[in-house]
């Protein structure tokens, strides 16, 4: 049973011996942070440092057992000590590891010291060179201690694929064979089999009869439980029946051709970096399926939580995870200990049945068959279940790997996958635009539109290519970043959402894949956010059928996904290349003829302006003026009636979307006249449960019809009482039209409240 040991630390921020001793810090609870940061605009060195941690253990009787100590996550060497004794290090920040502290642990309290170096000098991956993220440092996640008596189970992996008997390869420590122990398969709560067994070896291989068993998909994530138990240890762990190939065709999910449509996520967060409890990690999760409506997310470019993977498993959210590295590549001693992570990656992630590809390459790292042929051996060995991938951005480089994984940065949508690798091998695009446009929030509409059109460009690519599996957009979100990166502030705008995951234009890409009714429209009404005041084509964004176009209140037109350049996607962008439609003849009895000659003139004037008129645009207007016996004050009335719309409700557009004949969705955009602030929660009912719980707060100014305003830049001020804190910054600005913060629990149930500009927002802790 794991006791979880989060609370009740001390911190140093600089490494003594005397920690070992009777030295006093800061307390703290884990997940725990080196430094808080602030949003942006700051040395990244401010969180590298060599730290220490303390706590004490109290054990009660310990005489025949065994005493582990797991650490989810410390960034990024560890020294453990226990009792003044040094008994393990570990050199990765981003995976598990258990020390086993019998030796040194005695009745009553114990003290448990951890030596934490956070500092990007160190000799071991990602390090060595430049990195495109912050790394952050302290113990991030989850600490627990496990007392066992006699025998136990040290690892079980579990082999489920469809049509085939569930098989578990079983590790035991302590056994003294032959000894029985019990196998079960759970349903939930209730058992579909159990069967006794006897362990001849610490290591041994059961398989269960044939069981009707569920598969586990996209869309239907089904879940089991394996259970093992010997002596007085229970080993519980899930597990879901699926197959995952990649193959020079495409992409296979149980058989069935299946597209991946994904993002890339780092695992950090505005002040605390890496430090996040379980809420927060399930939450992204969470996101990624059922609000931007993607299948699959690469977890660049390291292990994350098991949260947010235990998230993915029970959403059906199709996971490619990788060894920790970043383009470098080290010696001999460094190789190894990429080795090492990978052998822990596998080990520890190798039961998710969301988890469909090991990546085994240092990302974007030049070849060197030497090591990668060494770590797709590793990763074959540990996992026969899973294919192997390596991310790079060389075209034709060497391919050792199941899956030829590329970052594709074309700028004009997807590459010909016959001009990057063999055309024999399964190919999967793992990053593109990201570098290529970044874009913030509060850029104007024309480069917000743009950065939607580039990821519209590439999945119609991916999508029109039938033999390609998929592609992985960069990126979920903004993220802090090193001074050799990002825009001079410390951030990468990469995102398709802020750091407060507060969603872009371009986000509607994805999410518009979803089944609930989708209606984004990606361009403002006025002309001051347009050169020259032109807006020309524009787009919403849609999963609907058709969309109806109202201007100033009077129909225009409709539009279908015919009307889109993109022939590819499920659901593409739809173009708007006219808000005149066919009024001219239903308003001004214009000759259909004429009114289209007409609508192409104002258009030219819009385009280039009364002086710098084409001579083929002043000869239209010639020959329509004659024909419909117009004067110039006539036509400059049409002009500001239909083109520029001044002085008018003219800017003020409305689009209805339609499905099977049904209206599903409206939305309206006009010059915005007052504003509110928009605050949501992620949950406000906070536990305090193996840590403390944090709250994630979006902040939106929308205008009176809903929309965000993107230009409004105020700043928030913020506020708590009762039995929560915020995290980070009390004054927040917006950025786009929207902020976000956090609160968190301080380990005392009861009420507290969180003030947005005076306004309440209510919590409970419980």
């Amino acid at each position: 049973m794991k006791q979880y040991i989060n609370d009740d630390w001390q911190f140093f921020p600089q490494w003594s011996d005397d920690i070992l001793g009777d030295a006093c810090g800061e307390s703290v609870r884990i997940p725990h942070t080196t430094a808080v940061t602030p949003f942006n605009c700051y040395d990244e060195s401010v969180y590298q440092m060599l730290c220490g941690y303390k706590r004490n253990v109290h054990l009660d009787d310990i005489s025949q057992s065994t005493v582990l100590i797991t650490f989810e996550g410390v960034a990024h060497y560890a020294a453990v000590y226990f009792n003044g004794a040094k008994a393990a290090e570990h050199h990765c920040g981003y995976t598990a590891f258990t020390v086993d502290v019998t030796r040194y642990a005695h009745q009553g309290d114990n003290v448990l010291a951890v030596q934490v170096d956070s500092r990007e000098q160190l000799d071991q991956p990602p390090f060595g060179n430049v990195i495109d993220y912050q790394t952050y440092g302290g113990i991030y996640r989850d600490v627990y201690l496990q007392v066992k008596r006699g025998a136990y189970v040290d690892d079980v992996f579990v082999k489920a694929l469809p049509n085939r008997p569930v098989t578990a390869r079983i590790s035991f420590a302590r056994l003294q064979p032959p000894a029985e122990f019990t196998a079960a398969i759970y349903d939930g709560d209730s058992a579909i089999w159990s069967q006794r067994f006897n362990a001849s070896e610490a290591v041994t291989e059961i398989c269960a009869p044939q069981l009707d068993l569920k598969l586990w998909s996209v869309d239907e994530p089904n879940l089991y439980r394996f259970v093992v138990a010997v002596d007085s240890d229970q080993y519980d762990v899930c597990f879901g029946v699926r197959s995952a190939q990649f193959t020079k065709n495409g992409f296979y999910l149980n058989g069935v051709k299946t597209k991946i449509v994904g993002l890339n996520r780092h695992q950090c967060y505005p002040y605390v970096g890496y430090a996040m409890p379980e809420s927060m990690q399930r939450r992204d999760a969470r996101i990624l399926k059922n609000t931007l409506c993607v299948n699959a997310v690469r977890t660049s470019h390291y292990p994350q939580s098991q949260y947010f993977i235990d998230e993915c498993d029970k959403l059906g959210l199709l996971v490619f995870t990788e060894i920790p590295g970043w383009q470098y590549i080290g010696d001999e001693r460094w190789r190894q200990i990429a080795c090492d992570n990978l052998r822990e990656m596998i080990t520890q992630y190798r039961n998710h049945p969301s988890v469909v590809l090991w990546g085994v390459r240092i990302n974007e790292s030049p070849d060197c068959d030497e090591l990668y042929a060494q770590t797709n051996a590793i990763a074959h060995a540990l996992d026969d279940t899973r294919q192997t991938g390596g991310v790079r951005y060389l075209r034709k480089s060497h391919l050792l790997e199941d899956v030829y994984t590329f970052n594709d940065f074309n700028r004009n949508g997807a590459t010909d996958r016959n001009k990057v690798c063999d055309k024999s091998a399964p190919y999967l695009v793992t990053e593109y635009n990201g570098h290529m446009y970044p874009t913030k929030s509060y850029d104007d509409a024309p480069h917000r539109a743009e950065h939607m059109l580039r990821y519209a460009r590439m999945l119609d690519g991916i999508f029109a290519a039938d033999n390609v599996c998929g592609a992985f957009g960069w990126c979920m979100f903004d993220y802090n970043t090193h001074k050799d990166f990002g825009s001079g502030d410390r951030v990468c705008y990469h995102g398709v959402t802020d750091m407060f995951r507060n969603p872009k234009w371009a986000s509607g890409v994805f999410s518009c894949m979803g089944d609930k009714p989708y209606l984004q429209l990606c361009f403002l009404p006025d002309i001051g956010d347009y050169p020259e005041g032109v807006l020309g084509g524009v787009y919403c964004l849609t999963n609907a059928d058709s969309i109806k176009v109202y201007k100033g209140g009077a129909y225009v037109g409709q539009y279908t996904r015919a009307d889109s350049p993109f022939k590819h996607l499920p659901h593409p962008p739809i173009l708007i290349d006219d808000f005149i439609g066919d009024r001219l003849q239903r308003e001004e009895n214009f000759r259909p003829r004429n009114a289209k000659a007409i609508k192409r003139c104002l258009a030219d004037v819009s385009k280039y302006g009364l002086n710098g008129l084409p001579l083929k645009t002043k000869l239209r207007i010639a020959r329509v003026m004659m024909s419909e016996h117009l004067t110039m004050n006539k036509v400059v009335q049409l002009y500001g009636k239909y083109a520029s719309g001044w002085g008018s409700e003219a800017n003020r557009i409305t689009v209805e979307a339609y499905t099977n004949g049904q209206l599903t969705a409206t939305s309206t955009i006009a010059s915005v006249t007052e504003y509110k602030l928009d605050i949501t929660v992620s949950h406000s009912v906070l536990h305090e449960n193996t840590s403390y719980d944090v709250a994630a707060v979006n902040i939106i100014a929308r205008d009176t019809n809903g929309n965000v305003c993107p230009y409004v830049s105020k700043a928030v001020q913020l506020d708590a009482d009762g039995v929560i804190q915020i995290i980070g910054e009390r004054t927040v600005a917006l950025q786009g039209g929207m902020t976000g913060t956090y609160v968190k629990t301080t380990g005392v149930t009861g009420k507290g409240t969180l003030y947005v500009d005076g306004v309440p927002v209510p919590f409970t802790v419980v």
